[in-house]
């Protein structure tokens, strides 16, 4: 906990001895299974167990530890197994052994670890996610964020500094492990920078220090847990440190030592060569078993608001109005809900929240990955957390870090506008037509396209209440309420929200058009298109563009033929679900697709959707010709 003034010499010589142990195992565990990086463990291990033996372990309100140079995940592993937190040799043995929970980067679940990580660059961004939770939730708990010097090279990192400051997170301390190496050589030649002029330019605290001595390790945590601002240690190192052979050496930054170089470092540390023992239980299997439990809330999701065509709303209103309402009836009550923004809440709509909560509003200007990351990780942390951002900012520019959120089973509420062609005058560059199948790609990612503000407002109360990383997507314009035969909105009243249902708007007898969105309403102007030619379409609604309702498809393949509508790539969009639902019902018609086929034009929405062919009266000819050719 850091109380006593500094460390006593039993103390400092306990911790040089299992600083000797330490170095023994990460040479063991990555020669064993030939490959790791045993450099860079060995520079960062004084750091790792200075800081396991001394923070606050214990608690709901325990320290928080992220590891952003995933890579020395050996010297993590064996800091904590010395400390008796895994058993040490299960993690020497089953190092990067595949299914084993000691995998070649760090992974969220072992002890006290918070995040996985690997990829550089993300680990501060993270760490930001959890000392904002600290703070609302009113913890003491400290973030400790330990960090190569390569990676200060990435700019997320700027990003996140810049957070860090602008919101008072003192209660965050980061250690650069400054072994002056990096994969390809010394980073001054990779790629120079001024680590400490960078961390004092952004207004952090910053102390230099020796990382291999304990006492001054000790001494500098102690003292950035009293600072005002945030806190950066950057401490001299030596890569392959105790090993006089690997010292310095940028070969073992990411290469374990050979057979002839294990017995010298092993010689080398006076310890027992204990190869043959861990090479025979490597055989075998292990009983460590990783687990996390991510912190939750329970939300009042409130009652929906019911729109009318007249109000003129659009869906991104209809998500902010939703959006406070449920802060409304939640934060009074300590139930915890934030949002984050990067310089478009106007556009966006999370105006309002902003003015009413600012203390829960994140204003992350135009730095997508460091918010991206900030949000996935409070997320975890008991904060219902939205992330609101235009389609081409929230998931193609974050991928990366949407990505790194889906790895480590955040709770995120990510709201896109300004997606499709639906952007019109802003062109190619701003009109996501992407973003279907980039979320696809994310295991633990589920998509939702509402199609008026009505469901909207009822997707983005389900979403609140449910378990996991919700992607919910909006156009730019106001697309018209959607009502039933008899005018009633279609979407209000007794009508709830289920994830997998598709809503068949209308019936029809020759075929279906199946579709989402903002071209729900074109799509039913084209059923009507048809009718006048004597052909009886139905319409359905999409909302969940990766699950195809079963119950729905069924009675859709007995038709003679599907449409795809969508303004998305049609290679990636509602496609690849519909075609292998359809040939799970041995549908034996015709099936035509409609979609975005290269990136638009700039131009009026509807201009632009002539252009690819999306129009009402393009869309009618084609499905007419196709018919007629039948």
């Amino acid at each position: 906990m850091f109380d006593a003034e500094k460390l006593t010499e039993q103390e400092m010589l306990d911790l040089g001895q299992l600083s000797r142990l330490a170095k023994g195992d990460i040479i063991t565990m990555t020669h064993l299974a030939g490959t790791g990086h045993p450099g860079g463990s060995m520079s960062s291990l004084d750091l790792y167990l200075t800081v396991f033996s001394h923070a606050n372990l214990a608690g709901e309100d325990r320290d928080r530890i992220v590891i952003s140079h995933g890579h020395t995940s050996p010297g993590v592993y064996s800091a904590l197994a010395r400390l008796g937190h895994m058993p040490l040799d299960e993690v020497v043995a089953f190092f990067r052994k595949a299914g084993s929970p000691f995998e070649g980067h760090v992974v969220k679940g072992i002890p006290f670890i918070d995040w996985s990580t690997g990829n550089l660059g993300q680990g501060l961004s993270a760490a930001l996610g959890f000392a904002i939770a600290s703070k609302m939730r009113g913890f003491s708990s400290h973030v400790f964020v330990f960090m190569g010097d390569g990676e200060q090279q990435k700019g997320q990192i700027t990003e996140a500094r810049r957070f860090a400051v602008k919101y008072g997170l003192s209660n965050i301390t980061v250690l650069v492990d400054y072994n002056k190496l990096q994969i390809s050589g010394a980073i001054d030649n990779v790629m120079p920078q001024n680590i400490i002029e960078n961390y004092l330019s952004d207004g952090w605290d910053v102390r230099e220090i020796n990382g291999h001595d304990h006492q001054e390790i000790y001494s500098a945590l102690r003292q950035a847990r009293g600072d005002d601002n945030p806190v950066c240690i950057v401490a001299n190192t030596v890569m392959g440190n105790g090993v006089p052979f690997m010292e310095n050496k940028e070969k073992y930054h990411g290469s374990p030592v050979n057979k002839d170089e294990y017995k010298e470092a092993m010689a080398a540390l006076d310890l027992e060569d204990r190869l043959d023992y861990y090479r025979e239980k490597r055989k075998g299997t292990w009983t460590f078993k990783p687990s996390y439990e991510n912190s939750e809330v329970a939300i009042d999701t409130g009652e929906p608001f019911t729109y009318r065509d007249e109000d003129k709303i659009d869906n991104r209103s209809a998500f902010g109005k939703a959006l406070k309402d449920i802060a409304d009836r939640n934060i009074p009550q300590g139930r915890l809900v934030s949002a984050f923004d990067c310089d478009l809440a106007s556009s966006v709509k999370t105006s309002d929240f902003a003015k009413a909560y600012p203390d829960h509003f994140f204003q992350g200007g135009i730095q997508e990955h460091n918010t991206a990351t900030a949000a996935g990780a409070l997320s975890t942390a008991g904060v219902l957390t939205f992330f609101a951002d235009f389609g081409v900012f929230g998931i193609d520019e974050t991928y990366n870090q949407q990505r790194l959120n889906d790895i480590n089973a955040t709770n995120l509420k990510t709201a896109l506008t300004h997606v499709g062609l639906d952007v019109g005058p802003d062109g190619k560059t701003h009109q996501c037509v992407d973003y279907i199948g980039l979320a696809r790609g994310l295991y633990r990612m589920k998509t939702i396209v509402p199609c008026d503000p009505n469901q909207t407002d009822r997707v983005i109360r389900y979403v609140a209440a449910a378990k996991g990383n919700y992607l919910v997507a909006m156009g730019r314009n106001r697309w018209p309420v959607i009502c039933n035969e008899k005018g009633e909105q279609r979407f209000a009243g007794s009508y709830v929200f289920g994830y997998g249902k598709m809503d068949i708007i209308a019936d029809g007898k020759d075929g279906a058009i199946i579709t989402y969105g903002g071209l729900v309403s074109k799509a039913l102007a084209v059923r009507s298109s048809l009718d006048s030619q004597g052909w009886d379409f139905a319409v359905v609604n999409m909302p969940c563009v990766d699950e195809a309702d079963q119950a729905v498809m069924a009675k859709m393949a007995a038709l003679g033929c599907i449409v795809t509508y969508e303004d998305h790539n049609v290679k990636t969009g509602i496609v690849p679900v519909i075609t292998a639902s359809l040939l799970s019902h041995s549908f034996k018609g015709t099936l035509v697709s409609f979609g975005a086929t290269s990136y638009g034009a700039s131009g009026e929405t509807d201009d632009v959707l002539a252009t690819q062919g999306l129009d009402v009266e393009s869309v009618t000819r084609a499905i007419v010709k196709k018919l007629g050719d039948g």
